[in-house]
């Protein structure tokens, strides 16, 4: 069960709040829809009571709000919007990913491909489906974790009608399952026809929460209703002068005595009627659109004081009060029975009762977490006094996403999904093969820089510049096309997450290092010959350097991206270490007072008084002076940087 209680939207400036005090139930078995045209509130409801909104009230799911669910994804499947997915991802692999994010086995998108009808499309990209298609894989998202509630906005909003009565299908597959199902539409028709219960919102107010059959009856559209025993005779009267007059008159027996009589009027019912001696107990017009013209909204008090006639505290239904101060009625002895004819006003009142209690019964929730009531607004001092307001509802407060439950598995998955980083690395290697050729073509550049393809003149190598743009996606493609944002609205800043990319990078990174090498070596043997392909002597702290350097970039852009959001930033940050870092540690570093790292191992073996074994002294000197190097030093600081950038960004989005 969803149940909303008090949902209200900060409002901005002087403009009016888009949702003010709404509160209403889902049931579970049951679909709900929440209606209303655009502008009325909608999809600001939804967002708040999946808390991607500040704003005040509470919405409990299962009785439970939605910060205090462990996965929440686990519980409501949520749909807003198109599939935020990167547009070169197959069906198939993007539902694979998810399934890492929400913890639950990989087959489970085979499961949910075939249930929406997508196992013949599961190798399509996401760019290339149709909207009835993206509707479909929409809902294949939501019912991924097997929830047991679904929110859905809109979602029949450009659809054909076949697609449009195949996703109603689903709906009522899943709440015949005993799931809870609440959906938005702007479509009076599409609510009375597909949910079990309407809740009507009208300029972010709720203006009417009915079973589907009494909204279709009375807010549907215009109607008489009369009330005779001759109803099936009248009935065909009626039917009989509208063909005569070649006027469009529907009538429709209501069960019982009842009739209601689309496109006429009281005075032409009335006159028929009269005309051929029938007996009519009740003649009234009865108004399909509780627009902002039809008064008080229900349960909102009249001017005299009193409840207005049909609202939810009263005992009487609103079609039939309005029947009474329209064209009057007949008949007192039907009164009793309520718009289906055979329910009386006690079980009406009893039920209207309730309804009261749940939407402004704020006072009623002591264990709210904003403290109980104070003693003077309790009910038994009301008549002494005037009531005091309801207390607030307590503020929604937007809380950042959970990460993946799977978070390697996931990033994985996201990496190798797309052709992107497989390009990228392609693109890197004969960037860097041509490089090393020209180089060598030109002369007077180090062995070193010869196999990593570094000139003098590029502040850093194509392969590091490589791995930058991979780390830098890591994070960049999460807030271009957020996967595992469409539940919680924000891309998830959990520390599990960052060690997944910053593995994936470190792991990309490396491999991307040793493969430039080995095609510049093998370019520059196939090329030149044997002479420039030799190993220099000090391989082993140039391979550190070479490594360090590669992962230290993709480090880099992971952090920069995560920061900033952006991939462009993430790149930029990658290039401004040598930039910028390496003149400000050079010029630090030149002064006569500055130190050098001589004689660490043996200072270490001094201190720790062990003995490196397989001459671990000389990797910890060479690690030592390829920190303390120009590019080492800027790059370890910029590292530091970032990582302490994106702690505190992360520690303060959960303070908030």
């Amino acid at each position: 069960m969803i149940q909303a209680f008090g949902l209200t939207s900060t409002s901005r400036k002087d403009l009016p709040p888009a949702v003010d005090d709404v509160s209403f139930e889902a049931r579970p078995g049951r679909v709900t829809a929440l209606l209303g045209a655009t502008g009325a509130g909608k999809t600001s409801a939804l967002r708040l009571m999946l808390e991607l909104q500040q704003g005040r009230g509470i919405t409990q799911f299962r009785g439970r709000p939605l910060h205090r669910i462990a996965h929440p994804s686990r519980e409501v499947g949520v749909l807003l919007g198109d599939v935020p997915g990167h547009p070169a991802r197959t069906v198939r692999g993007h539902l694979r990913m998810l399934c890492a994010a929400a913890g639950v086995p990989v087959r489970r998108a085979d499961e949910v491909l075939e249930a929406v009808g997508l196992v013949s499309l599961r190798d399509e990209r996401l760019g290339t489906l149709s909207r009835g298609m993206d509707r479909r894989l929409g809902l294949a998202c939501a019912l991924l974790p097997n929830p047991h509630s679904l929110v859905l906005d809109e979602p029949a909003e450009g659809l054909s009608s076949g697609e449009s009565r195949w996703l109603h299908g689903m709906l009522r597959a899943h709440a015949v399952r005993g799931g809870t199902v609440l959906f938005t539409t702007a479509e009076p028709k599409e609510a009375a026809r597909v949910a079990d219960r309407v809740v009507t919102l009208e300029q972010g107010r709720l203006a009417a929460d009915q079973e589907a059959p009494e909204f279709a009856r009375t807010r549907l559209r215009p109607r008489v209703a009369v009330r005779s025993p001759h109803a099936v005779r009248l009935a065909a009267l009626l039917a009989k002068e509208a063909r005569a007059a070649h006027r469009s008159v529907e009538v429709v027996r209501e069960g019982g005595n009842r009739l209601s009589v689309y496109g006429g009027t009281c005075a032409e019912v009335g006159e028929i009627a009269f005309r051929h001696g029938i007996l009519v107990h009740q003649l009234a017009d009865e108004t399909g659109d509780m627009g902002p013209g039809a008064g008080f909204l229900p349960g909102e008090e009249t001017p005299g004081g009193g409840r207005r006639p049909g609202s939810p505290d009263s005992g009487v239904d609103a079609p039939e009060a309005e029947a009474g101060g329209a064209c009057g009625s007949g008949g007192g002895a039907e009164a009793g029975e309520d718009a289906h004819g055979g329910r009386s006003r006690h079980g009406s009142s009893l039920e209207a009762d309730s309804e009261r209690r749940r939407h402004t019964g704020q006072e009623a929730r002591s264990d709210s977490p904003e403290g109980s009531v104070p003693s003077s607004s309790a009910p038994g001092k009301a008549s002494a006094s005037p009531a005091l307001p309801s207390p607030l509802p307590p503020p929604i407060s937007v809380r950042s996403a959970a990460g993946p439950l799977r978070p390697l598995r996931y990033e994985i998955r996201r990496a190798t999904g797309i052709g992107t980083g497989f390009l990228t690395a392609a693109a890197v290697l004969v960037t860097s093969a041509l490089t090393a050729v020209l180089l060598a073509r030109v002369g007077h550049t180090p062995q070193a820089r010869l196999l990593a393809a570094w000139p003098r003149e590029l502040p850093l190598p194509p392969a590091a510049l490589g791995a930058g743009l991979l780390g830098a996606l890591a994070f960049g493609d999460e807030f271009r096309h957020p996967a595992l944002a469409a539940d919680r609205g924000t891309v998830p800043r959990r520390l599990g997450l960052l060690t997944a990319k910053l593995v994936v990078a470190a792991v990309t990174a490396l491999l991307l290092a040793l493969l430039a090498v080995g095609c510049d070596a093998e370019v520059l043997y196939l090329v030149y010959g044997r002479e420039l392909t030799e190993v220099p002597g000090d391989w082993l702290v140039l391979s550190a350097s070479w490594i360090g350097l590669v992962i230290g970039c993709a480090w880099a852009g992971v952090l920069a991206a995560g920061i900033f959001r952006s991939t462009t930033a993430g790149l930029a940050a990658v290039v401004s270490v040598p930039v910028l870092g390496v003149p400000l540690v050079q010029r630090a570093l030149e002064g006569a007072s500055v130190r050098t790292a001589a004689g660490l191992p043996a200072r270490l073996r001094e201190v720790f008084l062990v003995q490196w074994p397989f001459g671990g002294g000389r990797y910890l000197a060479g690690a030592v002076r390829v920190i303390v190097q120009p590019v080492g030093g800027a790059l370890t600081l910029s590292l530091t940087a970032l990582l302490c950038a994106y702690l505190l960004t992360s520690l303060r989005g959960r303070v908030r």
